[in-house]
């Protein structure tokens, strides 16, 4: 926690002292919408586990101490700070304590109130506060006005006060659940399984209404009571008298275990994690290791510094919420990929974790590490470009390196590895069958490269052709003609070291028009084959490439392939091939990030403007139909054909609520009662509207947004931000459709 806030106070200096201006993009002749990059608040998790017993009940004091309760007695949260778990050990700071029976607490004037089975004691005022009682199993206490104090053993009550008198009575009928106490009326409230009642601690009056829900936890907001069961929550006015309004059981899980007002927000506790209410009705949901160290919420108490602590079956977690610019999410995430996920200078995840310790993981190789590091080294190109960072250039350097090594690794001329590695290892690789050795002993390189990795690099290379002044620019264009050479002059395959063309890297007309119209295979391949064609020949003048691009649009239809419109992409017809049938089971959201990576090139280096208008129109088609996805690249890509409408606010929005927690811990919604579920499609779309990034699985632009639940092993790997997060960011900055920070 020491260690976040040290580097949150610094990212505000770097973002209000020294962060340069966008560069002018003067392709953009629109006049486009920008998002002010104002303080927003970002939330993290911070946790502390504690295998058994189950947390009780936590509370903050007016100097920032926690104090946990558990069955073994009083606890405190240590060594705990973002992505590094604390733990809860005994609080050993007063020793008395140590030797009573504490049952519960609460909180008295910011001061920590004890109930033990002989009386209510502080150790604040000089431990004057020592009030005895005669409920020795008593476990519920609710602090009121000049300390008086109500405490319950589930069916007496007992009234303590310095100053008044004595009161005590029977639930005779119930079970006393919770007490709260509400200040306007100095009425203490009490809930009972199946009633709620009220003690007036200035008359001693005691009044009791049935109600016919079984009620398990409650809080006042304003002059209204909001009460948990078992099926939701419902509302009703602070009056004994009045009526219960109708169950509210759209929510993320309806078993309400506890409610808690703090501030303008009303939180809620459940065995399946906690969620609060927003303005807009809608809730925020916390679920899983990515926020909590056990599911099943037992007390939610407002923290330090606007945190919230929810006590769970598995130990505390400090939900914070830090205001952030977007610049300083970046600045984060520039340091999550430098310190954990560089290998040889690619974009790679960390893998092989112990239960999310960061510090336990390897980085890994992937079939897509020249994709990811394309994808991370374009975001650096745009870094550069907007700010003229030396880090920036410096990480570029890095990342071009090996990305032209993926070229000269191996003996085939113009074909990039998938990936290298120091020999000796190929057991230990992922698809071990792909990896050939190389002249030098020190190393192997992985074959079978795809139509993924070619993109990639030729989006990344036409960003750095364009963007940088120095001998980058020059090695970006060597390495598109390196690339594209070895395409054209293998008729548009990608030929693998057995002189085959590889599975996917496949562009001929014979390969994609075998394709039904409606298999999305034929579209991709048709539009990416001509965006590389443009790129090559912008940055190389090269006739070849340009030929072989026209020919393809008008002898082999390519230009009527990529028009095609996203709506007749689907199935393929029952007499149609196998692979067609497999190829169009069910929507490919890899395809997605191709074309958008493709679309760089297709609308920015197109051969003249009657193409760039018809690319512009199949380019909006392709957003349209991404729209419900809300993904942050797909909306910032379309941005560069000049339209104003590109779900500037969606954008924004994935940018501020993805998860600075990229761990790849379970994630569970498909039991949710607050979304609204669709019926199965070609797309995968599981709900009608999209979920935040931060109550989703981690995941890349690859992956289907409207994926609900990941569960089996957790915690065993942290993607980058590289190619996830710092890509959309930065050409947002780039495109000067997200502002730098505002000064506050």
């Amino acid at each position: 926690m020491h260690y976040l806030r040290i580097l949150l106070f610094t990212l505000v200096s770097i973002a209000l002292g020294s962060c340069s201006g966008p560069v002018e993009n003067k392709n953009l002749t629109a006049v486009m919408p920008v998002y002010k990059d104002s303080l927003y608040l970002q939330d993290y998790s911070i946790k502390y586990e504690l295998g058994s017993p189950a947390v009780t009940m936590a509370f903050t004091d007016r100097n920032g101490v926690v104090q946990v309760l558990s069955k073994d007695g009083i606890l405190r949260p240590n060594g705990g700070y973002f992505l590094h778990h604390g733990q809860l050990i005994p609080d050993r700071s007063y020793r008395p304590l140590g030797d009573k029976n504490i049952a519960a607490m609460t909180l008295y004037r910011e001061q920590f109130i004890y109930l033990d089975d002989l009386a209510v004691l502080s150790n604040a005022w000089a431990g004057s506060l020592y009030l005895g009682h005669d409920l020795p199993h008593a476990d519920l206490i609710q602090a009121g006005t000049d300390f008086d104090f109500l405490i319950s053993d589930g069916k007496t009550l007992q009234f303590l006060s310095r100053d008044k008198a004595p009161w005590k009575a029977e639930l005779e009928t119930d079970s006393v659940v919770q007490i709260r106490y509400q200040k306007e009326t100095n009425k203490f409230w009490i809930l009972g399984q199946n009633s709620i009642s009220t003690f007036d601690a200035t008359t001693n009056t005691f009044r009791t209404a049935k109600k016919k829900e079984r009620m398990t936890a409650f809080d006042l907001q304003g002059d209204r009571l909001v009460i948990g069961t078992p099926k939701g929550y419902f509302m009703m006015d602070a009056d004994i008298d009045a009526q219960p309004g109708a169950i509210q059981d759209k929510l993320p899980v309806t078993e309400i275990t506890w409610v808690e007002t703090i501030g303008d927000n009303v939180w809620f506790g459940s065995p399946l994690g906690a969620f609060k209410k927003r303005d807009d009705g809608k809730f925020d949901y916390y679920y899983g290791k990515r926020w909590l160290p056990g599911n099943y919420v037992t007390h939610i108490s407002k923290g330090k510094d606007n945190s919230i602590l929810i006590s769970t079956d598995g130990g505390l977690a400090q939900i914070v919420f830090r205001p952030m610019t977007l610049y300083q999410k970046a600045q984060y995430y520039e340091e999550q990929v430098r310190k954990r996920h560089i290998r040889l200078g690619f974009n790679a995840s960390l893998d092989d974790m112990e239960n999310g310790n960061v510090d336990t993981g390897r980085l890994s190789d992937s079939d897509n590490d020249g994709l990811w590091t394309s994808m991370y080294l374009a975001a650096e190109v745009f870094r550069y470009a907007t700010t003229r960072s030396d880090e920036a250039l410096q990480n570029c350097i890095e990342s071009m390196d090996a990305m032209e090594r993926l070229f000269n690794i191996n003996d085939v001329p113009g074909f990039p590895s998938r990936s290298f590695e120091r020999s000796g290892y190929i057991e230990q690789l992922h698809d071990p069958d792909r990896w050939q050795h190389t002249q030098d002993p020190e190393w192997d390189w992985k074959s079978t490269t795809s139509s993924d990795e070619a993109i990639g690099h030729i989006f990344a290379y036409g960003v750095m052709a364009e963007l940088m002044e120095n001998d980058l620019k020059q090695r970006a264009i060597t390495l598109i003609d390196t690339l594209m050479g070895h395409i054209v002059d293998n008729d548009l395959y990608l030929v693998d070291f057995d002189g085959k063309p590889t599975t996917w890297g496949k562009w001929n007309p014979e390969y994609v028009n075998a394709r039904p119209v409606m298999v999305g295979d034929r579209k991709i391949n048709s539009s990416n084959i001509i965006a590389m064609l443009q790129t090559a020949y912008h940055f190389t003048g090269k006739e070849k490439y340009k030929e072989k691009a026209f020919d393809l649009m008008e002898n082999h239809g390519y230009l009527e392939n990529l028009m095609r419109p996203m709506k007749e992409i689907g199935r393929a017809p029952e007499d149609a091939d196998e692979w067609s049938k497999m190829l169009s089971e069910s929507w490919n959201h890899s395809d997605d990030e191709m074309y958008f990576l493709g679309y760089w090139g297709l609308y920015r280096y197109a051969f003249n403007d009657t193409l760039k208008t018809k690319y512009k129109e199949a380019i909006l088609d392709h957003w349209e139909a991404e729209r419900p996805e809300r993904d942050g690249a797909w909306n910032i890509i379309t941005a560069l054909t000049g339209t104003p409408e590109f779900d500037l606010d969606h954008a924004a929005w994935y940018l501020r609520e993805h998860p600075m927690d990229l761990i790849t811990w379970n994630i569970k919604n498909s039991h949710r009662k607050d979304i609204e579920f669709i019926e199965p499609n070609f797309r995968k779309q599981t709900i009608k509207e999209v979920l935040p990034p931060d109550e989703r699985p981690v995941q890349r632009h690859n992956a289907n947004m409207f994926r609900l639940d990941k569960l089996g092993p957790e915690g065993t790997a942290e993607y980058s931000a590289g190619d996830i997060w710092l890509l959309p960011y930065w050409m947002g900055r780039y495109l000067g459709v997200i502002s730098e920070p505002m000064a506050e």
